[in-house]
C-alpha cells in the first residue's frame, strides 16, 4: 500500500463487530466498507458466518470480521455460529460491540461480561439512533460509561451513513502500528462462490416465512467462469422437510423461481458480469443439529 503521508505511521489491526441479533452489524460493515459485502435482512440471525472485510484508509488498513449475533445456543448450528463469534473476539486488535439506541441495557449483561475477560480495546458503538431522540442517548451513553470497560462511546446511524469517520477514526487509533495484510484493492478474503452462496440465502430469509429461512442451507456446488459466455453457478439449497421443499419451490416452481432471478441479478451486480444460475433443492433432516453435516456445509 503506498502511503500518503509518510511522516504519520501506518496501523493496520483486526476489528471484531460483536452484538446480540440484529444489532445492525452487518449493516455497519458494509457502510464501512461502502460496498454491500455481508447480506442484511430484517430477521435476527441472518448472518451465520465470520465475514472479512478489508478497510482501507489512508494510512491505515482495518480488517473488519462481522460476527454471528451472540445468544444462548439452541442446537449445533447456533453453537457452531457463537464459536465463529468468539474466535473473532480472539483473534482481534479491537471490539465493537454493537447496541441498539432503544436496547435495554440490561439485556447486554451476558456480552459486558464477556468483553470484560478480553484484553482488547473495546468501542461501543450505539447503533439505530435515526429512529430515538438524542435526549435518550445521555442515559445509555452514562451506562456504558460507567462500566469501565469502553475506551469510546459513539452513537451511529449505519444504515443512514451517520458518524461513521468519527468510528472509523477511534477504529485506527486502537489499531496497532504495522504494515497492511492485504493488499489495497483486496476487499475480503471469501472466494466469489461464497458470496455467491450467501446472496441466494439472503433472497430466502427476504421472501420466505418464518420457518424456511432458518431451516435452509445453500451451497454451491459448481462455480465456472466462462470467458465470452456467462458463468455458470450450480447450487443446492438444503432443507429439513420435504413441508419445507414444497413452500421453497411453490406452486409450478414459480417461488423458486422468483427467487433465483433476484438472486442472480444481485450475483451479478456484485460480481459486474452476466452469470446463468441454476438452483435445485433437496432435504437433510435435521442437518441443524448433526456436526457432519454442519462440517459439509462449512459451519464447523
Amino acid at each position: 500500500m503506498e502511503r500518503q503521508n509518510p511522516s504519520r505511521i501506518f496501523k493496520a489491526g483486526y476489528a471484531a463487530l460483536i452484538g446480540r441479533p440484529n444489532t445492525g452489524k452487518s449493516t455497519l460493515m458494509n457502510t464501512l466498507l461502502m460496498q454491500k459485502l455481508a447480506i442484511v435482512s430484517p430477521r435476527p440471525q441472518t448472518t451465520r458466518h465470520k465475514i472479512l472485510g478489508i478497510l482501507n484508509g489512508e494510512d491505515c488498513q482495518i480488517i473488519l470480521l462481522d460476527t454471528p449475533g451472540l445468544l444462548t445456543p439452541r442446537y449445533a448450528l447456533q453453537e457452531a455460529m457463537k464459536k465463529a463469534a468468539l474466535q473473532a473476539m480472539e483473534e482481534s486488535d479491537v471490539l465493537l460491540m454493537l447496541t441498539e439506541a432503544f436496547a435495554d441495557p440490561a439485556e447486554e449483561k451476558e456480552i459486558l461480561d464477556l468483553l470484560g475477560t478480553c484484553p482488547a480495546p473495546k468501542i461501543a458503538v450505539i447503533n439505530k439512533v435515526d429512529r430515538v431522540g438524542k435526549e435518550s442517548l445521555l442515559p445509555l451513553i452514562r451506562h456504558y460509561s460507567d462500566t469501565g470497560l469502553f475506551r469510546e462511546i459513539i452513537p451511529v446511524s449505519a444504515l443512514k451513513n451517520d458518524n461513521i469517520d468519527a468510528l472509523v477514526k477511534s477504529l485506527s487509533d486502537c489499531c496497532p502500528p504495522g504494515d497492511p495484510f492485504y493488499p489495497p484493492d483486496q476487499i475480503s478474503d471469501a472466494p466469489e462462490r461464497f458470496f455467491a452462496s450467501e446472496i441466494i440465502r439472503e433472497q430466502i430469509f427476504l421472501r420466505y416465512g418464518d420457518e424456511i429461512p432458518y431451516a435452509c442451507t445453500v451451497q454451491v456446488r459448481q462455480f465456472r467462469e466462462r470467458p465470452g459466455r456467462k458463468d455458470f453457478i450450480d447450487a443446492v439449497i438444503t432443507v429439513e422437510r420435504d413441508s419445507q421443499k414444497g413452500i421453497l419451490i411453490g406452486r409450478g416452481g414459480l417461488s423458486l423461481k422468483a427467487a433465483g432471478e433476484a438472486a442472480r441479478k444481485a450475483i451479478e451486480a456484485f460480481l459486474d458480469r452476466p452469470v446463468f444460475l441454476q438452483l435445485t433443492v433437496r432435504v437433510r433432516e435435521k442437518w441443524r443439529s448433526q456436526p457432519d453435516l454442519l462440517k459439509e456445509f462449512g459451519y464447523l
